[in-house]
């Protein structure tokens, strides 16, 4: 199972968390990006240049294309996407294929996974939200584990790989561990030891 760290819930600046992420044992760093119009929170991407580990991003915003053309500069392997936020999600599928960028719908806890069935042969990840989005240090909510099962029924036939986001810490990741990989934030950023965080995880 991979591990991924999200920044936004840190004892610390935005870029000594990302510089200590960066340096950690973790397996990628998970970008949010919210428009205070499809959350009600609002943020900016920070520096992210000069990053070695890997970036994926969850795009909260409504119209994501209109974020394309700086997001695809920071060659992340992924993009998610909330498919109510756009009428031509399989078009934006097709133009992060083209730029070899690999496509993901993210699922809030209030959305039902089989209506999303229609997008599955075309995206290479699912962000499963294990909290509503849109802030961090949130409470991991407890049907996730069943809802993962629901999914997991779709990846077998699809062949996508599964991320949960939210709340996820070292007692909530055993309910989630068929998962391919977890996001997980104030867990690892409000701790002073980044890598004993990740450790706990991973074991």
């Amino acid at each position: 199972m991979k591990i991924l760290v999200s920044y936004i819930s840190s004892k610390l600046n935005i870029d000594e968390t990302i510089k200590k992420i960066d340096n950690s044992t973790c397996d990628g760093i998970h970008v949010d990006l919210m428009d205070g119009l499809y959350v009600k929170n609002k943020n900016t991407l920070p520096n992210l240049n000069n990053i070695s580990k890997p970036l994926d991003i969850h795009l909260m915003v409504n119209n994501p294309e209109k974020y394309f053309d700086i997001l695809l500069k920071l060659k992340p392997v992924c993009i998610y996407i909330h498919p109510s936020t756009t009428n031509n999600i399989k078009g934006l599928f097709n133009y992060l294929k083209f730029n070899n960028i690999s496509s993901g719908i993210a699922i809030n806890p209030n959305e039902d996974i089989s209506l999303f069935e229609e997008y599955y042969p075309y995206i290479k990840r699912v962000l499963l939200m294990s909290v509503y989005p849109g802030s961090g240090g949130q409470a991991f909510i407890p049907n996730t584990k069943d809802r993962l099962e629901e999914l997991i029924k779709y990846r077998e036939k699809y062949n996508f790989e599964i991320y949960i986001d939210g709340g996820i810490n070292d007692i909530t990741i055993k309910e989630v561990l068929k998962a391919d990989g977890v996001i997980s934030g104030s867990f690892i950023c409000q701790s002073d030891d980044y890598n004993k965080k990740i450790n706990k995880l991973r074991s």
